[in-house]
């Protein structure tokens, strides 16, 4: 099993990748709250010839203000052009996907209207000739009127895009803080996804059904450290841990002495 970390050291992510000991790397492109295209990484090259040589795995994140689901021109149609600009660039730096977040839409719209949303932005990328690499859609921990919280919304969602050949990631910490049960988690997801492409392990430094999003690693959260180990087990794909820098190496030493 691959085990790696989300980098926050975006101008070299295989020494950063190297010093936590992981064969699997996450980062940006781009600044996660800008809405700019991301420029040509400076280490695309070696990126990509790592990642043919087949020792490390990349994945490139989405900035957070994407939002396919929402209904404001203004938001949505920026979003799509981020998507397919983030998706082709990270082709270039030899990534086998890329992770967008479900979205929502605001109090008193009706979430149909986004699940909609994204079926047309799906379509019509389809319809183009796809996206560069794929797309892995992402659970997220709070919003009521978010696509991808509840599993009853992501099934929803899937109903509507699993035909385009979307990827899934599953965020424990999302997971947990979104009111759903770990303990079954896996199964529940790949009954309507039908696959897991990547695991964020994370521990939550809040309780169940906080709708919040603040990771912990994994010794340190009130999630039991034997939960998440088991999701990593059943998932049987790559895990990145995006918990707080310092202790990510010992989260991935951990994994590995876990999970053999």
């Amino acid at each position: 099993m691959r085990i790696g970390a989300h980098v926050r050291e975006d101008s070299d992510p295989l020494a950063s990748a190297a010093g936590r000991g992981a064969d699997v790397i996450q980062f940006f492109l781009a600044d996660p709250q800008g809405w700019k295209r991301p420029p040509v990484h400076p280490k695309a090259d070696q990126l990509r010839e790592a990642a043919a040589a087949g020792g490390t795995e990349v994945f490139v994140h989405s900035p957070y203000v994407v939002n396919l689901a929402s209904t404001n021109n203004r938001i949505r149609i920026p979003s799509r052009k981020l998507v397919q600009q983030h998706a082709e660039a990270a082709a270039t730096v030899g990534a086998v996907g890329l992770i967008v977040h479900g979205g929502h839409v605001t109090s008193g719209e009706d979430p149909a209207v986004g699940v909609d949303n994204w079926r047309k932005f799906f379509a019509r990328q389809a319809d183009e000739g796809g996206f560069a690499v794929p797309v892995l859609i992402e659970n997220t921990a709070g919003g009521d009127n978010a696509m991808a919280r509840r599993f009853d919304a992501l099934a929803r969602l899937w109903d509507a895009v699993g035909e385009f050949g979307a990827g899934f990631c599953l965020d424990t910490c999302h997971a947990f803080a979104g009111g759903e049960d770990l303990v079954d988690v896996v199964d529940r997801a790949k009954a309507i996804t039908g696959r897991i492409d990547l695991v964020h392990l994370n521990n939550s430094r809040d309780e169940f059904n906080s709708a919040r999003d603040r990771h912990a690693n994994i010794a340190d959260g009130t999630i039991d450290p034997d939960a998440l180990v088991a999701v990593c087990a059943a998932a049987g794909a790559p895990v990145v841990v995006e918990t707080p820098a310092d202790g990510q190496a010992d989260d991935i030493a951990f994994l590995r002495e876990r999970l053999g």
